[in-house]
């Protein structure tokens, strides 16, 4: 007992002492972190929150309606066997691919809070669910970085190919086990499905008015709080890098890094990456490298997230009891595995024609019809994909049954 309080009194020195380190590194370099702040205000307002409002606020008015619990009867068959989590996960995938970062995780703390899965259940589906899209791979990294749009098929596969490794890595995760199924199957599953959605919207018997209205409350709250997160992180990111304490880091593990073949000009932006997605990206696409070893670096950046993202996620899932250890596994493990297959696919799908040279394209603004109308076809494809799926190894159980009946 004395030795957790003496361990939980030095977190808190510990914790204090970096805060008020950080203050004053803040007031000593005003302008940077001036700067700083704006420059994560402006991808918070042009990218972030177009990207992300849409489908926040659609996945609590469908959650409402009943829809999801619908879907969850008709993904059941696929998720529960292959990934051990419940079939309303799939909804949570599907959401994730579209918008990525950290709508995944935002919907698995409303479905762990609705108790539709258990905590281990969650901690699995927030290690698969919680992605970057393919329009921040494609049109932010690979086009307004690097300048170069093959690099975004590379990244972007290579990326959900890992994340579909970790997510059977994960399946085994507190020894694979699962809540049995909320109720046993009875009868055809579209059936099912329906009897799920008009018993899940009786029971919450919000009008659609206060329903629509608390949806939008609820995003606009946690949109407000992603950009200050971006905000402060940008902040934080520039104030340690002027600070010099960038360069202190990166010393010893460009020796490291070195030893083993990886090229120490990228160890910096890896360090960015490490904290901000965005800025870490950026960096390797700007460092002096050969375009392999920076998109590789680029890879494993956006598979990391960075503590940035992280801290959202601590976020979403607050209130629940779903432990955010596992989750940064998963993440590591993605960033490793996606690392190695974008190594291993950058000459197959064509990013090795992409060396050439051409310097990298500064930043550029997505168009927010074009990043909606996008980010919408992923969704649906991915949940058709999801749901033809799940029908066909519903449809393959049941002939098996009846054969073996015959």
């Amino acid at each position: 007992m004395k030795e957790a309080g003496d361990h939980s009194r030095r977190a808190s020195y510990l914790a204090g002492a970096a805060g008020l380190l950080l203050t004053v590194a803040i007031v000593s370099y005003p302008e940077e972190a001036f700067d700083a702040s704006l420059d994560g205000l402006r991808l918070w307002f042009d990218v972030v929150l177009p990207a992300l409002l849409p489908f926040f606020a659609m996945a609590e008015i469908l959650m409402g309606l009943g829809v999801i619990h619908a879907v969850g009867v008709l993904l059941e068959p696929v998720m529960r066997p292959v990934f051990r989590i419940p079939g309303v996960g799939g909804f949570a995938v599907a959401m994730g691919l579209a918008s990525g970062y950290p709508l995944g995780a935002k919907i698995t703390g409303r479905l762990r809070r609705s108790n539709l899965c258990s905590r281990e259940e969650a901690e699995r589906l927030i290690a698969f669910a919680n992605t970057a899209d393919p329009l921040f791979m494609i049109g932010a990294v690979a086009i307004g970085m690097f300048g170069l749009p093959q690099v975004g098929v590379t990244i972007a596969v290579s990326h959900y190919l890992a994340v579909v490794v970790v997510g059977l890595v994960m399946r085994y995760h507190a020894g694979g086990s699962m809540s049995p199924p909320q109720r046993k199957p009875r009868g055809a599953i579209f059936s099912r499905a329906l009897s799920a959605m008009v018993e899940a919207r009786s029971k919450d018997q919000r009008p659609f008015g206060e329903l629509f209205g608390d949806a939008v409350k609820d995003t606009v709250n946690s949109m407000l709080f992603i950009g200050g997160c971006i905000m402060m992180f940008s902040v934080f990111l520039r104030i340690i890098t002027v600070a010099g304490v960038t360069d202190l880091v990166a010393a010893p593990l460009e020796m490291i890094l070195g030893a083993v073949g990886f090229d120490p000009v990228l160890v910096t932006a890896l360090i960015k990456g490490s904290m901000e997605i965005t800025i870490g990206s950026q960096s390797a696409a700007l460092a002096e490298s050969d375009l392999l070893s920076k998109v590789v670096a680029a890879s494993a950046i956006i598979a990391w997230s960075g503590f940035s993202v992280h801290a959202q996620v601590a976020a979403m899932v607050h209130g629940t009891d779903i432990r955010v250890a596992p989750y940064l596994f998963a993440r590591f493990l993605h960033a490793v595995i996606a690392a190695v297959v974008t190594l291993l696919l950058f000459e197959p799908l064509g990013a090795g024609e992409a060396l050439r040279a051409m310097g990298p394209a500064a930043f550029q603004e997505l168009p927010v019809l074009g990043l909606l109308g996008a980010s919408g076809m992923i969704f649906v494809g991915a949940l058709a994909s999801l749901l033809a799926l799940a029908l066909v190894v519903h449809a393959l159980g049941r002939v098996r049954i009846a054969y073996f009946k015959v």
